[in-house]
């Protein structure tokens, strides 16, 4: 009986370690105001040790490239895109070709303008994929939020 239970409790952790999902990007959004009416949305990635997120512009047949997507809204307009740093370009040994990526950590900056005066709410989300030299996670969705005061 006593061998039964620790096999059930040897499993059951064995079985969690298995299960434990990889998030090795955490993200965090800030606001720097440029004037009176514009703003900068900066959205900066920490990247887990081993890992690379893939910059807005790579090669085709490459991994899917970091992208954002700001809700429309009446209250500002987007100026020009989204900028990003400077970052790394390597011969990618999993795409076997020459990709930029980000490790440690990554800025992404959107300038806006304010159409309307007061307190703003500005709703983004990105789309990035990360892999290490070995393998790549499928690409991952973080919904993004800016605030004006």
């Amino acid at each position: 009986m006593k061998n039964n239970i620790l096999i059930a409790v040897v499993l059951a952790f064995s079985i969690s370690g298995y299960s434990q999902i990889l998030k090795p990007v955490k993200w965090n959004t800030t606001v720097k105001k440029i004037s009176s009416i514009e703003y900068d949305l900066i959205a900066t990635a920490t990247i887990d040790k081993g890992w690379h997120l893939y910059s807005q512009s790579v090669p085709e047949n490459g991994p899917i490239p970091t992208v954002f997507i700001f809700e429309e809204a009446d209250n500002y307009t987007l100026v020009g895109k989204t900028m990003e740093g400077k970052g790394h370009v390597i011969d990618d040994p999993i795409f076997q070709m020459k990709i930029k990526y980000f490790d440690t950590k990554a800025s992404f900056t959107q300038r806006i303008k304010i159409t309307k005066a007061g307190k703003a709410k500005i709703i983004g989300e990105v789309e990035f994929m990360v892999c290490d030299d070995s393998r790549c996670l499928p690409p991952d969705y973080i919904d993004l939020e800016f605030t004006i005061e």
